[in-house]
């Protein structure tokens, strides 16, 4: 008898977490999450399939994302072999005026496309992007055409364009790429934030261990900085979540805050793109 009620406990321990889980299933089929966003998009990188969307076709300021594309072209002259990770980069007077995030650049210092590269992908320094971008192309206006001509050729749609290489709003500074015109801001889709990611990924992976890189030390100064992205598994804080290994952060005045993530889980990864959030 006492055998007989234990199995009919399990059963019950079995069954009615399974037919919750069922009938859940069935409530949620036409559910949509509540997301304080301006815009957000859920992508199946392995397939390119948008697995959830809220605006995400509409274009607005991405902030700090827009690097994404500055990393991109910069990843691609280096693979192409135009140029190298050891190649040394002399700081501009314009890059050391850039503002924003930044390491404080001062005109004249020198530091290797790698420093400048990964600070960039760690803490999302604006003075960094210009001085790559004017090392990798001349100046910013030029890196800005290449920067809008690879979103073409990768297949970006027409609503997403750049006007700098750091996505800083143009209005707020007083620096900004010759020939652009101050009244234009940069502006991107999440759908096409999230195409972009997809891309970079596929063809630098290496970019997932930059961005998940949790600190970095600048040679020659006693200065660490710490990943801005609070979600990655190796941080272990109350935000992280297992299996992410990046991307991108942005905030401005304007965008609001933005976040484009990446996590891998079971052999399946994803990328989410949120655009203007209030915190």
């Amino acid at each position: 008898m006492k055998k007989r009620w234990l199995w009919i406990v399990i059963i019950i321990i079995v069954l009615i977490p399974i037919a919750a889980m069922i009938s859940g299933y069935g409530e949620r089929a036409g559910f949509k999450p509540r997301v304080e966003a301006k815009a957000v998009v859920l992508m199946d990188m392995s397939t390119g399939r948008i697995l959830y969307s809220q605006n995400g076709d509409v274009p607005l300021p991405p902030a700090g994302m827009a690097k994404l594309m500055t990393e991109l072209v910069i990843l691609d002259d280096i693979k192409s072999g135009l140029r190298t990770w050891d190649d040394e980069v002399q700081i501009t007077g314009l890059a050391s005026k850039t503002t924003g995030a930044k390491l404080a650049l001062k005109h004249g210092e020198v530091f290797t496309v790698r420093e400048l590269f990964q600070s960039m992908a760690v803490y999302n320094t604006n003075d960094a992007s210009v001085a790559l971008a004017e090392h990798f192309a001349g100046s910013e206006e030029a890196f800005v055409r290449k920067m809008n001509d690879k979103a073409r050729k990768i297949g970006l749609s027409d609503q997403s364009r750049f006007v700098n290489t750091t996505g800083v709003d143009n209005k707020s500074s007083s620096l900004w790429p010759l020939g652009v015109p101050t009244d234009m801001e940069t502006v991107m889709t999440a759908e096409d934030i999230a195409k972009l990611t997809a891309h970079l990924i596929t063809n630098h992976p290496d970019i997932l261990s930059m961005s998940s890189k949790t600190q970095m030390k600048l040679s020659g100064r006693n200065l660490y900085l710490s990943n801005t992205n609070w979600m990655l598994s190796t941080l272990g804080g109350p935000y992280s979540y297992e299996g992410t290994d990046g991307l991108k952060t942005g905030y401005s005045a304007n965008a609001g805050y933005c976040f484009t993530g990446t996590a891998e889980q079971q052999g399946t990864r994803l990328i989410a793109v949120i655009m203007g959030t209030e915190s």
